[in-house]
């Protein structure tokens, strides 16, 4: 009798793993002087991303939501290469990204590309469009010269503008034209992997549609996966199939979109969502995350949420919750899901 030999799972496009960063802050001189002296002053240490773990499929959008100062942005950086982590590993398909030999290190950081917020803080401003766009694989031997202009031209066209106007300089374009010349950018190099942080959140809402559509056709065309930042749950609803929820710098609840919206666990998750107007439910009455996130640089012990929770308990105070499974696909760590 045969035996079946059952094909290995793909490894996932990029996994994390134990991710942290932590920015220090050193004593100046004088900070020193009065530490020597017995003053209590001490270095400062911010811990923006605490421990994360998460991978994302090829193929796959993965919404990044949570509130200003989570560390989603951190965490951002760091997948596309832009930071390195200070506890954690980074692999990209089953590899560590901090151990590849130059050549492929350089591939690599290539297919990971990362969108910004600010389109025009982005930009050269003393560069021309064409230059923005085709400078990169000129550099990297994507493109020879005699090609260059049909290839900056075709770039232009991928991301929705005219390639007549390529002689221009960033500041000649509206804000939504100059977010097209950072994804036009982004593509020239053949990425796989986009990271896009806060990529609407400047834009106008009818240009925040427009560029979310050409989000989901440049998927279709170009099999890309993203990981999409943003504190805008509707945005996340209307591009993800996975959401992740960050609270000072952890995971705090990951599954699928759907889920997320229906059938919330984690309180900060319901939360947010209460808080997010709905044409089905004009008569409801919106509630928003009392009090403030904390400081990263002092952050709770235990639960971090556990001193905005409504549903603290005792135990909150002390002990981090773990994410456990609650249900096919979908995690959470709150120890309200502990069985009593």
């Amino acid at each position: 009798m045969s035996a079946t030999t059952l094909a290995p799972a793909a490894a996932p496009m990029i996994e994390l793993r134990g991710i942290s960063r932590r920015f220090e802050k050193k004593l100046d001189f004088a900070g020193r002087i009065a530490k020597r002296l017995g003053a209590p002053v001490r270095e400062e240490i911010v811990h923006a991303v605490d421990g994360v773990d998460l991978s994302i499929a090829k193929g796959e959008v993965v919404g990044l939501v949570g509130e200003s100062g989570c560390g989603k942005s951190t965490l951002g950086r760091m997948v596309a290469g832009i930071l390195p982590p200070s506890d954690g590993t980074v692999l990209r398909q089953g590899r560590d990204i901090t151990v590849l030999n130059t050549q492929d290190a350089r591939e690599a950081k290539l297919r990971t590309q990362m969108i910004f917020q600010d389109p025009y803080a982005s930009l050269n401003p003393r560069m021309r469009v064409a230059d923005i766009v085709g400078e990169a694989p000129h550099v990297h031997g994507i493109v020879s010269g005699r090609d260059w202009n049909d290839y900056v031209d075709e770039q232009l066209r991928r991301a929705g503008l005219d390639p007549a106007l390529k002689r221009r300089y960033p500041h000649q374009f509206s804000g939504g034209q100059r977010q097209r010349i950072g994804i036009a950018r982004a593509l020239a190099v053949k990425p796989d992997f986009l990271v896009c942080d806060e990529a609407v959140a400047a834009l106008d809402v009818s240009i925040q549609a427009q560029i979310l559509n050409l989000f989901m056709k440049l998927r279709r065309e170009l099999d890309l996966t993203y990981l999409f930042i943003s504190h805008d749950l509707g945005v996340v609803e209307h591009l993800s199939d996975r959401v992740v929820i960050m609270y000072l710098g952890r995971v705090v609840e990951s599954a699928p979109a759907a889920e997320v919206f229906a059938r919330a666990n984690h309180p900060y998750t319901v939360s947010l969502l209460s808080a997010v107007p709905r044409i089905d439910s004009r008569k409801r009455a919106f509630s928003v995350v009392q009090g403030e996130i904390p400081s990263p640089l002092n952050p709770p012990p235990g639960c971090h949420f556990h001193p905005r929770c409504p549903h603290a308990m005792p135990r909150c105070k002390v002990e981090r919750p773990a994410l456990r499974e609650i249900a096919p696909g979908h995690i959470s760590a709150c120890h309200l899901n502990d069985a009593s």
